[in-house]
């Protein structure tokens, strides 16, 4: 079950990607969600480089992360961390990657975070 579900996801991430590229102007905003934790980063795919990333476990969000009940509301708090640390470099802009994950809970609560924090997408 677990391996025609990994299956099923990567034949999806495939064709996201045919469309989803991410420039210097407008860098690429990738998710990836584990059982309990969530990861984002901004990829400028021309370069080959991370811009920025955030996740359930970074250090700047541990306060907030104890306190907060439930995945979704730790997802919210790190896409405001993603959206407060491309700004400091100057992206305001970006293409969200969903990475084959349905958009939908905690992915969603990851967008609205960074909208909230000024990204545009």
């Amino acid at each position: 079950m677990i391996k025609r579900n990994y299956r099923k996801r990567e034949k999806i991430k495939i064709r996201i990607k045919k469309k989803i590229f991410g420039t210097s102007e407008r860098p690429r905003l990738s998710v990836y969600r584990s059982l309990n934790q969530i990861y984002a980063q901004i990829i400028d795919d021309d370069k080959g480089i991370t811009l920025a990333s955030a996740s359930s476990l970074s250090k700047e969000i541990s306060e907030q992360i104890k306190a907060t009940k439930g995945k979704v509301e730790k997802s919210k708090l790190v896409g405001n961390l993603i959206a407060k640390l491309a700004l400091e470099k100057n992206i305001k802009q970006v293409v969200f990657d969903r990475n084959g994950f349905r958009y939908h809970g905690r992915v969603k609560a990851l967008a609205d975070g960074a909208r909230e924090g000024g990204l545009q997408f």
